[in-house]
């Protein structure tokens, strides 16, 4: 997981990622777009398959005007694939990838223009959520810079103390922010409030703990941060509709054995 948003173009072949339990496959030619903080990995991938992957600074990310019904899918988990592949894409991304490795912060500053133009082409040209649908989010201006420094602060100190007992007040605390001001610029940006997402972090720590450990289920309760086992169980079946030990039992039979 990282707090930034990736994207990846696949010049050949295919992959597949684990995303957030569920398993996508990314063809050749195609163009796919995601927030980090969501638990993914390359699982499998076709002999020879090469792919560009690209990063967008959240700053950038909420400062980009009238993406509300495409920012809220992101931030909701989702897996976006572009329906327009344009002609130059194959040879531009590959040209990005060289520009940002050579260390030139003139040539970054112009490849970072040119991605944040690609990603608003992606919202105008037309994308589906490989996953589900989000709903409407609130946007921030890109003159707000002091509003998106807070929400990045926030989003790295969940991503940071989440297994820990804290809360939104201690989420607010930590950026120097009234707990009501925090939790209310927060739930606009991101779609969803500060608890909602210590529990979503939780939540992702104790799928990666089901799947790549033999824990207990009351040990992955309390090392993903619950203070209660029932109130994990209730938490993660809430969230993907089926127990834990199922969820184990599913995943370990896609070939995901334990480290």
């Amino acid at each position: 997981m990282h707090s930034q948003i990736e994207l990846n173009f696949v010049l050949s072949g295919h992959m597949t990622y684990w995303f957030d339990g569920r398993e996508l496959t990314v063809d050749e030619g195609r163009l796919c777009l995601f927030w980090g903080m969501i638990p993914h990995q390359v699982i499998d991938r076709q002999e020879g398959t090469r792919f560009v992957c690209l990063y967008v600074p959240m700053s950038v990310f909420l400062g980009l005007a009238n993406l509300s019904r495409f920012r809220d899918a992101v931030f909701r988990g989702a897996m976006i694939e572009a329906l327009e592949i344009r002609s130059w894409d194959r040879d531009i991304f590959q040209r990005w990838r060289e520009e940002l490795l050579a260390g030139d912060e003139n040539l970054t500053e112009i490849v970072r223009n040119e991605l944040t133009a690609r990603v608003l082409r992606i919202e105008r040209d037309g994308w589906r959520d490989l996953r589900e649908e989000g709903s409407a989010i609130a946007s921030f201006s890109a003159n707000d810079s002091e509003r998106v420094e807070h929400i990045e602060r926030m989003l790295r100190f969940i991503a940071e103390h989440a297994l820990e007992n804290i809360s939104a007040e201690d989420v607010g605390r930590a950026v120097a922010l009234h707990p009501n001001y925090a939790m209310s610029i927060f739930k606009r940006a991101v779609g969803h409030t500060i608890n909602q997402a210590i529990v979503r972090h939780r939540l992702d720590t104790a799928q990666s703990l089901l799947i790549s450990t033999d824990l207990s289920i009351t040990d992955v309760a309390f090392e993903s941060g619950f203070g209660s086992v029932s109130r994990f169980y209730e938490a993660f079946s809430e969230r993907f509709v089926e127990k834990p030990k199922a969820f184990r039992r599913r995943m370990r039979s896609k070939g995901l054995p334990p480290a």
